[in-house]
C-alpha cells in the first residue's frame, strides 16, 4: 500500500494499486510531544483527531508519498503536521545506522519516502535542501529515498502517476 499525505484538496495525479490519502479535508491538532504514542499507546497518538493511527499506517504502507507545497525547501505545515503525528512510527529507543544515531523501527515493514514538491520559482537552494530532508526522512525511518521531483503548480501534476 502506498501512503499519501497532501496538502491538496484534491490529487491531481493517478495513483496505481493500493493507497491511502491524507489530506487537509479536516484540520489535526499539533503534536505535544507527550510521548504516549512511544510509551502509553504504542503505535497510536493519544490525540483523538482522525490522525492518531498515522504511524500504524505507516506500518503497513511500502512507500509514503508526499505532494506538498515547497515551503523553503520543505513541505507544507499541513504535511509536517501529519509527519510529526506519526513519530509512532518508530521507538523512542535508538540505534546507530551509518555511524548516526536514529531511532529504532518499531514494525517490520521497509518503506520508501518519494516526494513531489509544488511551488513556483523553487530556488535551487530549496531544491536541495528538499532531496536532503527525504532523503534523511528515509534514514530516519531505516527506508530508502525514492524520486523527488519538482512542479511549478499542482496542475503539472495531473500527467504524473504515483
Amino acid at each position: 500500500m502506498k501512503l499519501i499525505i497532501t496538502d491538496l484538496e484534491t490529487l491531481p495525479c493517478r495513483v496505481d494499486g493500493e493507497y491511502k490519502l491524507i489530506g487537509p479535508s479536516r484540520p489535526f491538532r499539533h503534536c505535544v510531544g507527550c510521548f504516549g504514542c512511544w510509551i502509553k499507546t504504542p503505535g497510536v497518538c493519544v490525540i483523538h483527531d482522525g490522525c492518531e493511527l498515522t504511524g500504524r499506517d505507516l506500518s503497513k504502507c511500502s512507500e509514503l508519498i508526499f505532494v506538498s507545497r515547497c515551503v523553503y525547501g520543505c513541505t507544507s505545515p499541513f504535511v509536517k503536521n501529519v509527519l510529526d503525528r506519526a513519530i509512532s512510527y518508530i521507538h523512542p529507543y535508538f540505534a546507530v545506522r551509518g555511524g548516526e544515531m536514529h531511532h529504532r523501527r518499531r514494525y517490520e515493514n521497509r518503506l520508501t519516502v518519494s516526494a513531489y514538491f509544488y511551488g513556483p520559482d523553487i530556488t535551487e537552494a530549496e531544491r536541495a535542501t528538499a532531496e536532503r530532508i527525504v532523503q534523511a526522512n528515509a534514514v530516519n525511518y531505516d527506508g530508502g529515498a525514492g524520486p523527488v521531483r519538482f512542479f511549478q503548480g499542482p496542475e503539472e501534476l495531473e500527467g504524473v502517476t504515483l
